[in-house]
C-alpha cells in the first residue's frame, strides 16, 4: 500500500475534535513514513506543508494518544482470533541533552543528561510477526530528583514501576475482551517486582493475562529457601536450542541450554505489609557447553504458566525470544526515524511526533518479518502497484509481470536498494536495508506517477 493508503488504514478512527487535523496527520504519518531519516521540513512538500506540520504538533488538540488510539484499535483487528498474542513491553530512553533549546524534558540517568523515557507495549505472535502497538507511555523526571533515596515504603502507584503494572493491567483488559486469545504480557528484569507478580496471582474470577517475567531479584520462597538455589537443584527436564546474533561483544551462535522447572510460593517482601504469598513457575535456562572465553547465557523466567513438560518449558523460553523484537521497534525508531535529531521547542510537540514514529516504526518492523511469516502471500497485498511495478524495473531492468510477485520476492527485492545483497548466507533482509529502501522505492514510484500524468495530458 502507498504512503496515503496505508496512513489512512492505520488512522482510519482517528478523531483529534476536527476533520482538518484528522486529515492533516494522516498527511503528515505519510510523508514521515515515506521519508523517515530526514528532518520534519526536509520530508514535508513545500514550506507551506512545513508551516502546518508545526502547527499540527502545536496545536492542544493533538495527543500522543488521540493519535496512536486509532493504530491501537487496528493492532486490535490485527490480532483479532489468534491463539496467542505477546504482549511485550520495555522501556528506552531518549536523549536530547544535546538539544539544549527543548523546554520540558527531565532528566535521564544523571542531571547533566535530558530527555525522556519512552514506555510502548507492541502485540506479537509467537512467529515474531508484530501486529502493531497496544499501549504507549512515556515518563519525563522532575528536576533534582534523582538524588533522593528510593524509599521501599513508598506505595507502587508513586514509582515510576507502576508503568510496568499498568501495562500488565492493558493486558489483562486484552484478555477480557477477547477470551478466546491467550494474552501473555513479556517483559525484562525492571518488571520483576512483588506487586506485578501478586496483580496476576489475584483471587477474583475477573480474567488475568499470562505473563513472562525474567526474574532479577533472587527470591526468598515459602520455605525459607532462595529462588536460584531451588531452581540450581531442580532435575533437568529437557534442553532448548536457538541461535542468536553477533554482537559487538560476541559472535552468533547456536545456543543449547538446560531446562530445569519448579512451582514454587514466592512470599511477599517485608514492607508490603498484608501481602500474601504469590505462586509461580520458574522456568531456568542455562547454556551448556558455552564457547570458550564467553559466560553462558542463563536466564531465570518467572511464569504463570503451567509448565509440565519439556515442550512447554521450551515454549516459554520462546516467548521470551520474541521480546527482542522490541528491541528492534526501539532501534528503528532511533536509527531508521531518527527520533533523537527531531528540532521541536517543546517537549509536548516531541511526544506528538513520536507518537507518529511509532507507528512508522512498527510499520518496519512489520515488514521486515511479514514476508518470512508470510512468503507466498502476493506483494500487492501490502504494497501499491505503480512500488511493485517500479522496483521491479529497476531491479530487473524489464517491464514488470501480469502477476505480481510474492511478498518474500519483492521484501528482498526492495531491501536490496537499501544494501541487502541476497546471498544465501546473509538470511532474510534487516529493518535497516528494507526502510533505506522503502524510500527509495518511494522515490521511484513518484516517477512512474509523473511519467503517467505526462502521458494523459499528451
Amino acid at each position: 500500500m502507498n504512503g496515503r493508503d496505508w496512513a489512512a488504514q492505520e488512522l482510519a478512527t482517528i478523531d483529534l475534535g476536527d476533520e482538518r487535523l484528522n486529515a492533516r496527520a494522516e498527511v503528515l504519518l505519510s510523508c514521515l513514513g515515506d521519508k523517515p531519516q530526514v528532518s520534519i521540513p526536509a520530508a514535508c512538500n513545500g514550506w507551506a506543508e512545513t508551516k502546518a506540520a508545526y502547527r499540527f504538533f502545536d496545536n492542544e488538540d493533538v495527543t500522543p494518544q488521540a493519535i496512536l488510539e486509532p493504530h491501537f484499535e487496528a493492532t486490535r483487528q490485527r490480532i483479532a482470533g489468534a491463539d496467542v498474542v505477546l504482549c511485550i513491553e520495555d522501556t528506552s530512553e531518549i536523549d536530547y541533552t544535546t538539544k539544549g533549546d527543548i523546554e520540558g524534558l527531565g532528566p535521564l540517568n544523571y542531571e547533566a543528561r535530558h530527555g525522556l523515557y519512552l514506555h510502548p507495549m507492541i502485540a506479537v505472535t509467537p512467529d515474531r510477526l508484530c501486529h502493531g502497538l497496544l499501549s504507549y507511555q512515556s515518563v519525563i523526571r522532575e528536576q533534582g530528583s534523582l538524588g533522593a533515596k528510593p524509599d521501599p515504603h513508598r506505595p507502587i502507584e508513586e514509582k515510576e514501576s507502576i508503568r510496568w503494572r499498568n501495562g500488565y493491567e492493558q493486558a489483562s483488559s486484552l484478555q477480557q475482551d477477547c477470551p478466546e486469545t491467550d494474552f501473555v504480557y513479556v517483559a525484562d528484569r525492571e518488571a520483576d517486582f512483588f506487586e506485578l507478580l501478586a496483580a496476576a496471582d489475584a483471587t477474583d474470577a475477573t480474567p488475568k493475562a499470562g505473563f513472562v517475567i525474567r526474574s532479577q531479584h533472587d527470591r526468598t520462597l515459602d520455605n525459607k529457601k532462595t529462588l536460584r538455589a531451588t531452581l540450581a537443584r531442580a532435575p533437568v527436564l529437557g534442553e532448548v536450542s536457538f541461535d542468536i546474533p553477533a554482537t559487538d561483544k560476541r559472535k552468533a551462535r547456536t545456543v543449547v541450554q538446560q531446562l530445569r522447572v519448579k512451582r514454587v510460593t514466592v512470599k511477599a517482601p517485608a514492607h508490603l505489609k498484608g501481602e500474601t504469598s504469590v505462586e509461580v513457575t520458574a522456568v531456568y535456562a542455562v547454556e551448556r557447553n558455552p564457547p570458550k572465553g564467553q559466560d553462558p547465557i542463563t536466564w531465570l523466567l518467572l511464569t504463570s504458566e503451567q509448565v509440565m513438560t519439556e515442550q512447554d518449558a521450551a515454549t516459554i523460553v520462546q516467548w521470551y525470544l520474541c521480546r527482542w523484537q522490541i528491541e528492534i521497534f526501539f532501534r528503528i525508531l532511533k536509527s531508521g526515524c531518527k527520533i533523537e535529531e527531531l528540532q521541536l521547542q517543546h517537549v509536548d510537540r516531541i511526544e506528538v511526533a513520536l507518537a507518529l514514529y511509532c507507528i512508522i516504526a512498527w510499520r518496519v518492523l512489520w515488514l521486515t518479518t511479514l514476508g518470512r511469516s508470510c512468503p507466498e502471500m502476493s506483494c500487492d497485498a501490502v504494497f501499491e502497484t505503480d512500488e511493485w511495478q517500479s522496483a521491479y524495473i529497476v531491479k530487473n531492468r524489464q517491464a514488470p509481470p501480469d502477476t505480481p510477485p510474492d511478498l518474500s520476492t519483492m521484501i528482498a527485492t526492495i531491501a536490496s536498494f537499501g544494501g541487502f545483497l541476497g546471498r544465501k548466507s546473509d538470511g532474510f533482509p534487516g529493518p535497516q536495508s528494507l526502510w533505506i529502501g522503502l524510500q527509495r522505492v518511494r522515490d521511484f514510484a513518484e516517477v512512474i506517477a509523473a511519467q503517467r500524468a505526462i502521458n494523459d495530458s499528451s
